[in-house]
């Protein structure tokens, strides 16, 4: 059931770990106490790095798209958490609109979609999928390899003064986006005054910033090692930005070289001060943007001022063309996990403020510290044995549920930044 970790867990994570069962009482009230003052995203997917001394996030998906890839058991956790989020913001709805991405070739991705509508339509909605693709201008019914279907149709605007989204004969209540608006709002998006968007447009990569979360992040991280008494370094990625970057025509590398050695200079340190004796590193990301793009492992300034023109051309453009201007130089956490022979990384997913399930990202050609999402990865679905929230005291802090138990505190922890994040994107 559960996927044998060939590295066994040793140093500082496995007291991190035990100081979560010890505190699960303490953490579980202060999380409760958060979701009073915020409101959690409807949906959220954390990727998460164990290094076997910290645990930490190091990107969180507003718009998941592997739904597919969840254990199939735990289906009754996704409709539970969906219920109870469609009730929070619309108790009498019936219907549901999804609007995803416009990867029509992609056959993951819409088995993504098909078994979010699924996870919907348990809870009691009608539920249909409008694309925003110009040539869908009728129902398109797409074969999936298992054997299912998906009917993607054309969005409409609906009523005298077309206020609202839909699509022939369907009138939702609620718009549930799976798309992140890389490339902008859409104009038919724009202005629904008498729809609940989920999530809201500010959440999209046109406004949202990696390092914006980051930095609600760490004030989260601060407050819950306050809470129960840790470093919060062993939570949280330390990172830095540079605004003003073109990979093409070279320009802000001197920008780039010095956080990456201001960085590095207080990755040593930590290293130093907890023993470690591995090579610290960072990660170069678009500060905005998904699909594993745009992103480069760093060991040294001088690599950044010598980049070859095909570095340059690939950390120059992410999803939908978009040229980087805008990078996050962030502290690279080592993954200690391996499955099926290769590194492996947990993302975590939660709908509402619930953990209802992950899975490994697995790359077989991929080290410990490279960027696990690119070609040649696989996914292996995490056996949550009690759905990520129930640990048990009995067993060694390493054993599935505690360790599990873990990745959920850290992935909510992600969760509340987020939903930090997006309050302060609504203000901007």
């Amino acid at each position: 059931m559960v996927p044998h970790l060939t590295t066994a867990l040793t140093g500082p994570l496995l007291a991190l770990e035990k100081r979560f069962l010890d505190a699960e009482t303490e953490i579980e009230r202060w999380l409760r106490g958060q979701w009073l003052e915020h409101t959690p995203p409807f949906y959220c997917s954390v990727d998460l790095r164990n290094s076997c001394f910290k645990l930490a996030p190091v990107d969180t998906n507003l718009f998941p798209g592997g739904f597919n890839n969840l254990n199939p058991a735990f289906l009754p956790l996704c409709v539970q958490a969906a219920m109870t989020a469609i009730e929070k913001i619309c108790p009498e709805a019936k219907n549901l609109l999804i609007v995803p991405e416009n990867h029509t070739r992609n056959q993951f991705y819409l088995a993504n979609v098909a078994r979010l509508a699924a996870i919907l339509r348990h809870t009691g909605l009608h539920v249909r999928i409008g694309s925003l693709l110009p040539e869908i201008d009728r129902p398109t019914v797409l074969d999936l390899p298992d054997g299912q279907s998906l009917t993607l149709e054309p969005l409409k605007r609906l009523g005298p003064s077309g206020r609202r989204l839909g699509l022939d004969d369907f009138d939702p209540c609620a718009i549930l986006l799976n798309n992140d608006l890389s490339a902008g709002v859409p104009a038919i998006l724009e202005n629904l005054h008498e729809q609940f968007v989920l999530p809201p447009l500010h959440a999209g990569w046109h406004v949202r910033r990696k390092s914006r979360h980051f930095a609600a992040y760490r004030q989260v991280a601060r407050e819950f090692a306050a809470l129960i008494g840790i470093d919060p370094w062993l939570l949280d990625p330390e990172f830095e930005t540079c605004g003003q970057v073109n990979f093409q025509e070279k320009n802000g590398m001197d920008c780039l070289a010095a956080n990456v050695d201001a960085l590095l200079y207080r990755i040593r340190a930590k290293y130093k001060e907890y023993g470690i004796a591995a090579t610290p590193f960072v990660v170069v990301k678009a500060d905005a943007g998904t699909y594993g793009m745009g992103i480069m492992t760093v060991k040294d300034a001088s690599e950044v001022k010598d980049l070859n023109r095909r570095q340059r051309n690939k950390m120059a453009v992410v999803k939908e063309g978009l040229q980087v201007s805008e990078v996050i130089i962030q502290e690279g956490v080592p993954t200690c996990e391996r499955v099926d022979e290769g590194a492996a990384e947990p993302v975590v997913y939660m709908i509402d403020r619930y953990v209802v399930g992950g899975f490994y990202r697995v790359h077989g050609q991929r080290g410990i510290d490279e960027n696990l999402n690119a070609p040649g990865m696989h996914f292996k679905p995490l056996a949550f044995e009690t759905g990520c929230s129930v640990p048990d005291s009995a067993q060694a802090p390493d054993a599935p549920p505690n360790r599990f138990y873990a990745y959920g505190v850290v992935a909510r922890l992600a969760l509340l930044a987020a939903a930090r994040e997006l309050e302060q994107n609504a203000d901007a």
